[in-house]
């Protein structure tokens, strides 16, 4: 166990062995800032004043060689092999309303959505206690580091963590889940994480923008917004994008709702044209394309949130940038 020091002054917190300077603070309840918690963002950069430490990723796409000239490393990267003293600003918008916790997870069902995004549905021997929107880090077996997956169903006391994952091709995670991951295996879950939760106290309407394994905190905000009393007859619009029609999913997951097809109103969108008649009938272009022009002019007085590939992030955040959306509306966590 090292002890960590907060920029010379009284405040320390401790970091267990194998954890990370990030993660420890946020265990004990401190806001220290950050998002995608695997090396790629750069938001939890720190300095590092004193003190040695073992870099998880050898050369992490978040921090630059002029960032580590200056002794600064990033959090989530970083985990101590002595006491050390760090400086940076803690921000209280990062404290974790529900702590992230270490446990054991054990694989109790699996359901195929499509060809190629399955659902895991884990159970660990506490309460599962998040915000929906978040994401735990999934530790398996000979893939090294943490992969950061969102949730899909909403908080319980059942222990249940339930992960809408799309298989990638020669992913060493993913090709794990799918091909070697048996029910009643078990791995170590970190969580929650993240800070693209649902706000609850929001007067506005509500737009999910989703595209691939994107679906699943979308879901899960949707799930949370049907039935949350603060948000009572809200209009929630839930635009979901796939490559082909055999991508396209989300539907039967939101009928279940209450308030489907009043309130909450599905928009399922294909961006590649049919090479043969594959029967859609429906939008085609990319899920900014449609989300402009069905909401244009609603957007700047919506909260907006979404989940996807980088590149469909990238799109949204300049569409959103030109419709003069406040980016205090905006809510997702940067995955590279």
């Amino acid at each position: 166990m090292a002890v960590i020091t907060l920029n010379g002054g009284d405040l320390r917190w401790e970091c267990d062995e194998g954890d990370t300077i990030m993660r420890s603070a946020l265990r004990a309840g401190l806001g220290f800032p950050y998002e995608c918690n695997v090396g790629s963002c750069g938001n939890c950069r720190f300095d590092l004043v004193e003190g040695e430490i073992k870099e998880l990723r050898a050369d992490p796409p978040g921090l630059r060689e002029r960032d580590r000239a200056r002794g600064r490393r990033l959090g989530c990267q970083a985990s101590p092999l002595s006491d050390c003293a760090v400086k940076l600003r803690l921000m209280p918008q990062y404290e974790s309303l529900f702590r992230p916790q270490r446990q054991a997870a054990t694989l109790v069902a699996t359901s195929d959505i499509t060809h190629d995004i399955r659902e895991f549905r884990f159970r660990t021997e506490t309460t599962s206690r998040f915000l929906s929107g978040q994401y735990a880090l999934l530790h398996l077996p000979e893939v090294p580091g943490g992969r950061a997956y969102s949730m899909a169903n909403t908080s319980n006391d059942g222990g249940e963590w339930h992960f809408q994952i799309r298989r990638v091709p020669g992913g060493e995670s993913t090709g794990y889940l799918f091909s070697q991951m048996r029910i009643g295996d078990s791995i170590a879950l970190d969580g929650p994480y993240g800070m693209a939760y649902l706000r609850e106290n929001s007067p506005r309407d509500i737009v999910c923008i989703a595209g691939g394994s994107g679906l699943s905190p979308m879901v899960s905000i949707t799930r949370e917004a049907a039935v949350a009393p603060s948000l009572a007859g809200r209009r929630i619009d839930f635009v979901f994008g796939g490559r082909t029609a055999q991508d396209i999913c989300g539907k039967e997951m939101l009928q279940t709702l209450p308030g489907f097809g009043t309130n909450i109103h599905y928009h399922p969108v294909v961006s590649g044209m049919p090479e043969a008649d594959d029967g859609w009938d429906g939008y085609r272009g990319y899920v900014h394309e449609v989300a402009h022009s069905l909401f244009a002019a609603r957007l700047p007085s919506c909260e907006i949130y979404f989940a996807g590939p980088p590149a469909m992030g990238q799109a949204i955040q300049k569409m959103l940038v030109d419709l003069g959306v406040d980016s205090t509306q905006v809510h997702f966590d940067q995955f590279y």
